[in-house]
């Protein structure tokens, strides 16, 4: 009777593998997705964080979800990542959505705004204040999910041919600028030039635009752009915490398996730790070597800061009535900026100002 029995439970437990291994491997599907990229190769902090993404998702699910990284300009061209995840061409793209700030002025909040917030306010905001929710229906309007995957930190203003001393210098000058920035300093006179990454320098150099902006010394230098402008502006007060995101076509997204959907957003969520701790080690030497080398480093006039915030108030208060989703998000994402400014002034700020600035430490062991 015992090995009757025993001969049963074990016909039981053998029936059970067969259906739980099917189980399992249909859990576990081979996938191999594109992703389009907003950055040349060459930049392998922005280009690195896309590829972080991909390696880091294909060594959690073991090989089964592939995804292929393209560089600006393979697929589609830099300006057009949204476009092609919109449309299916590829399933997810890693880009800035300031980019898209003609189709809606609402897409800059998913990157920055003048006089935004700081890296680290900008996780808070996505992360807990409700910013991924309230920019939902944005991105899902065009057919996308966006997942947070990377930041620059505060960028550098850009490289200007002849020095800016006051607002007047401003005009007329011809600036390659990202984001919805460019409407705010076309205010003040600049004739705004949103050009992807790989034309920047040749136009600089040729003289098609005066001056230009990307992200900071590290990019800058691999660019040239110091070979062909000698003055360095700071801060730029437009991309304060830049937040890059990765954009997921959503009817793909939603066909994936759970386990899968996890992976991704568990990696897009470690390129952003990844990023702008390397730039963070990667700017400083960079910033030595540009100022060794001829570079001049100038802050931007207070003047052209209080003019250009002005501006900045100015015109979001004009999109209310353009874009009924600026007209929805930008009331909540300024009230949590607004809370954030005055918590970081406590402590945060007093740190920073005396501890950036104090003699007594310097070249002390």
């Amino acid at each position: 009777m015992k090995r009757r029995s025993f001969l049963k439970k074990a016909a039981a437990g053998l029936a059970a593998g067969t259906v739980a291994a099917p189980a399992i491997a249909q859990s576990q599907p081979k996938i191999q997705w594109r992703l389009a990229a907003s950055w040349p190769k060459s930049l392998e902090t922005l280009f690195g964080g896309a590829e972080l993404v991909a390696r880091r998702v294909a060594e959690i699910t073991d090989g089964n979800f592939q995804i292929r990284v393209f560089a600006a300009g393979e697929i589609v061209p830099a300006l057009q990542v949204l476009d092609a995840v919109q449309a299916g061409t590829v399933e997810l793209g890693h880009t800035a959505t300031y980019y898209y700030f003609g189709k809606d002025p609402a897409f800059a909040l998913g990157t920055a705004v003048c006089f935004g917030m700081n890296t680290r306010q900008q996780n808070a905001w996505w992360y807990h204040g409700g910013g991924e929710q309230i920019m939902a229906p944005l991105f899902s309007e065009y057919g996308c999910k966006a997942i947070l995957a990377g930041n620059t930190g505060c960028q550098m203003g850009g490289w200007f041919r002849k020095e800016i001393k006051s607002v007047a210098d401003l005009k007329g000058l011809k600036f390659r600028i990202g984001g919805m920035a460019g409407l705010i300093l076309a205010k003040l006179g600049v004739v705004p030039q949103l050009i992807g990454a790989p034309d920047i320098y040749p136009a600089l150099e040729k003289g098609t635009i005066d001056a230009a902006e990307w992200v900071g010394p590290y990019d800058d230098e691999k660019l040239g752009f110091n070979k062909v402008a000698k003055h360095y502006y700071y801060p730029g007060f437009w991309e304060g915490g830049p937040m890059l995101m990765t954009l997921v076509n959503e009817k793909k997204w939603n066909e994936l398996p759970k386990n899968y959907q996890a992976a991704l957003t568990v990696a897009c969520g470690e390129a952003n730790t990844w990023m702008p701790a390397k730039y963070d080690e990667l700017n400083p030497i960079s910033l030595r070597r540009l100022v060794g080398s001829g570079t001049a480093i100038h802050p931007f006039p207070r003047a052209v800061m209080e003019a250009a915030e002005k501006a900045s108030y100015e015109l979001y208060d004009e999109l209310k009535a353009k874009s009924k989703h600026w007209a929805r998000i930008y009331p909540e994402w300024k009230k949590f900026r607004d809370e954030q400014f005055l918590w970081f002034r406590v402590a945060e700020s007093t740190y920073d100002s005396y501890s950036f600035f104090s003699k007594l430490g310097a070249g002390k062991g």
